[in-house]
């Protein structure tokens, strides 16, 4: 008997149909991978599963878990399985944890509301959790608060906490988008060892086939509400028949045609720059000290060129931008744009600061809802001495958002009207806008399907031949970095440790982490598509 059953599952909100007759099953001690797009069905179907469902929604087909109907169970009924019969792990731990609680307490929560037991026995079963999460209290204590773990660590918090009362099955709803590469790595390594260890079923939802290639032992593939294709693993891998699924399996490894060449004189000029940041410890012995989040850091970016910089979480990509950006001074070094300092008089240099834009990772946080799109659009006009008005600011609007592919009607929408892709698009032309020279574009797609993702890097291909633009590509996904730039650097603890042509640096690593990086990346399996591999940094067929 499966441990899951879902049978001709259809589900409708408010009379609008979201999934139609979705059939699936898992067994103990397997993993399914549920693949799809956005707005496909994929975690509506694992909400059906804890009947974690929005006001006037109605189910009809059958879910049967253990044994255990679960569309005929009272609320009262279905409290007590959630938890306890099945755990749940989300995208983004940050917000899926109570910052005002030690993640001791929260893991016992769980335990507290299912088993009559003392406070005292739910923390000794939190430690044993943590620990099965591998988060041992001899380093990670139950005292900590997430704000004082990484991404990574608190992701196995939110491991622990579903896995705290051994339930039978466990659902994994894109548990590693916003994590790098190595980190990644090693949740899916964790996630696995769980099945293996503790027969549980897991239902691992993505929108990347990379990420469960090596992991899913049976894939469901959806689109629309429907199952369009469903299988063993490996062989649904090298025969896929519908055309949804050859597209995203060929949206993986999608290269962006580039006819643009960098040319030899320096835009950005980056000398031994240094930035560091005080920090204290409180109480009777406390002390100040120095933190060098970047150290002796120097490198160029040409005109017209497209720079990738890699590196895990912490290495301080995101403190060397805010420096090229203007918004940190630096203690040592120097950042010239196009032979001008970005900061002058410890102040950001006005004349160069217009000339860079950056686009965000997350593109509905970085924008205000309660403004329409004419108006978010043009917020970078606050940097222009003299900001366009009346129709020449009416043809700047419908210029950059027709630049990115979307229409000047637009403008009057707000941001929630739009998908995850057309956000980002809305983003690029928030950035175009004052028609810069660099674009600093920070996990630019990490968060978008695959194929949203290939749209988007043809069109920032396609802006950067047309507009002659220059691009400092940060991401930690090595596959996207080795599609759309020429050089790379590497950063680790805030320095570069390797740089180079970006094929040559990843074909050919030279430092013990860039062998990491590329080792951590997720791959295809190889004999796809016809008795041949992919690679598993370029996705593209070799």
């Amino acid at each position: 008997m499966s441990l899951l059953s879902i049978d001709n599952l259809s589900l409708a909100i408010h009379g609008t149909q979201i999934l139609k007759e979705v059939s699936l099953k898992i067994e103990p001690g397997r993993i399914l991978g549920v693949i799809g797009e956005s707005g496909s069905g994929k975690s509506i179907t694992a909400f059906s599963v804890m009947q974690l469902l929005p006001y006037g929604a109605e189910c009809s087909g059958k879910i049967t878990l253990a044994g255990e109907d679960i569309l005929s169970r009272s609320e009262a009924q279905l409290c007590a399985i959630r938890g306890r019969d099945v755990g749940m792990v989300f995208q983004e731990p940050m917000t899926a944890l109570n910052p005002l609680q030690t993640i001791g307490t929260q893991v016992a929560e769980t335990i507290l509301i299912h088993k009559k037991v003392s406070r005292a026995a739910a923390m000794e079963r939190a430690a044993d959790a943590l620990r099965r999460a591998e988060l041992p209290q001899d380093r990670f204590p139950l005292s900590r608060y997430p704000h004082e773990l990484s991404g990574g660590q608190r992701q196995r918090v939110v491991i622990a906490m579903a896995i705290a009362l051994r339930p039978k099955l466990l659902i994994a709803d894109e548990p590693t988008t916003a994590l790098d590469v190595t980190t990644q790595a090693q949740i899916l390594k964790l996630l696995q060892k769980l099945v293996v260890e503790e027969n549980i079923g897991l239902m691992l939802i993505s929108h990347d086939l990379a990420v469960v290639a090596d992991l899913a032992d049976d894939l469901v593939i959806m689109r629309k509400g429907e199952v369009v294709e469903s299988g063993h693993a490996d062989n649904l891998f090298r025969n896929m028949q519908h055309p949804y699924s050859r597209a995203l399996l060929k949206a993986s490894g999608h290269v962006p045609e580039r006819t643009g060449h960098a040319r030899d004189t320096a835009l950005l000029q980056v000398r031994n720059v240094v930035r560091e940041y005080v920090t204290h410890s409180y109480g009777l012995w406390g002390t100040t000290s120095q933190f060098r989040a970047v150290n002796d850091v120097s490198f160029e970016i040409r005109r017209g060129e497209s720079l990738g910089l890699v590196g895990e979480s912490g290495c301080g990509k995101s403190t060397l931008t805010r420096a090229i950006l203007g918004l940190e001074d630096v203690q040592g070094g120097e950042i010239l744009f196009d032979g001008q300092p970005v900061f002058t008089h410890e102040h950001a240099n006005s004349d160069v600061r217009r000339r860079m834009q950056v686009v965000f990772q997350d593109p509905y946080g970085s924008f205000n809802p309660r403004w329409k799109v004419d108006r978010l659009v043009t917020e970078p006009y606050h940097l222009l001495e003299r900001q366009p008005k009346g129709r020449e600011k009416d043809r700047a609007i419908a210029e950059a958002l027709e630049s990115v592919g979307l229409n000047e009607t637009d403008r009057h929408k707000y941001i929630h009207e739009f998908s995850g892709g057309q956000r980002q698009r809305i983003a690029i032309a928030r950035a175009l806008i004052i028609k810069p020279d660099l674009i600093i574009l920070d996990e630019a797609v990490s968060a978008l399907d695959v194929s949203v993702r290939a749209q988007v890097l043809d069109l920032l291909a396609d802006l950067s031949d047309r507009l002659d633009l220059t691009y400092l590509f940060i991401s930690h996904d090595l596959s996207v970095v080795r599609s759309i730039t020429e050089r790379v650097l590497v950063m680790k603890a805030g320095q570069i440790v390797e740089h180079g042509p970006t094929d040559d640096v990843f074909d050919h690593p030279k430092h013990d982490y860039t062998k990491q990086l590329v080792a951590a990346a997720p791959a295809l399996p190889d004999d796809v598509a016809g008795g041949r591999s992919h690679d598993p940094i370029s996705g593209s067929l070799v």
